[in-house]
């Protein structure tokens, strides 16, 4: 495949899941894939798997509770390539599952900073980034509990609608002044990490890998959609 020849891409939580599969998936595609994430050997990993697969990509260990980390990430691709073709923003953080009167104050402080002040502060650094781009694209993994809260999901769902509402404010604030186009991607039920600890019980073979998210993730970046579009990937495996 080369849909993607010549184009970077930057993916956030690139060492697993739902991250992992959409660099490789890239890649495949003829992308220049950065990665990044706290894991250095998870990403390394997945970047000799990159490798084996005959695609290109770099590794950047950051930990987005870093804003000046996210920073120097953003200079240094500015240094080395002048601009970024697709940002997939796919890191987050699962707090405790518990009734909103018990939530933990430090797990909600921790998720409010990776999954919202992080989602700020990569539109702040990478926006120039993008708009040097011929087409450049942002596309925000979502959860389902963001639009529709559910019991015990308090922390997490209100961490992930307000960092939703930051990428969509930010697309419609450039829709008309930008060549950028944003979508706000659900997942739905994925084999991965996160799911696992949250739903202990379940058997994983009953929901779609990762590999299913990262294809349609692909596939919407060859479409010509509507900034900003929203969508769910349904069931599949």
């Amino acid at each position: 495949m080369s849909a993607l020849n010549g184009q970077v891409a930057l993916v956030t939580g690139a060492s697993r899941g739902i991250g992992a599969a959409t660099a490789e998936v890239l890649a495949a595609a003829g992308a220049h894939v950065v990665l990044t994430g706290r894991d250095t050997k998870a990403l390394e990993a997945v970047e000799q798997r990159i490798f084996d697969a005959g695609g290109s990509a770099t590794i950047a260990p950051v930990d987005l509770a870093d804003a000046d980390g996210i920073a120097r990430l953003a200079a240094a691709i500015a240094e080395r390539w002048k601009m970024l073709d697709v940002l997939v923003h796919s890191a987050a953080v699962l707090p405790e599952l518990t009734a909103v009167k018990d939530i933990d104050q430090t797990q909600f402080s921790k998720a409010l900073t990776i999954n919202v002040l992080a989602t700020q502060a990569l539109i702040s650094q990478f926006d120039p980034l993008l708009r040097a781009s011929a087409d450049p694209r942002l596309i925000y993994l979502t959860t389902s509990v963001a639009d529709a809260p559910r019991a015990y999901w308090g922390a997490y769902a209100a961490s992930k609608a307000a960092a939703a509402a930051l990428i969509e404010c930010h697309a419609q604030e450039t829709r008309n002044i930008s060549k950028l186009r944003v979508a706000i991607v659900d997942p739905g039920a994925t084999r991965t990490a996160m799911r696992a600890k949250a739903y202990p019980g379940e058997d994983p073979a009953s929901v779609k890998l990762p590999a299913a998210v990262a294809e349609r993730v692909l596939s919407l970046l060859g479409e010509q959609f509507a900034s900003p579009h929203r969508e769910r990937v349904n069931q599949s495996s």
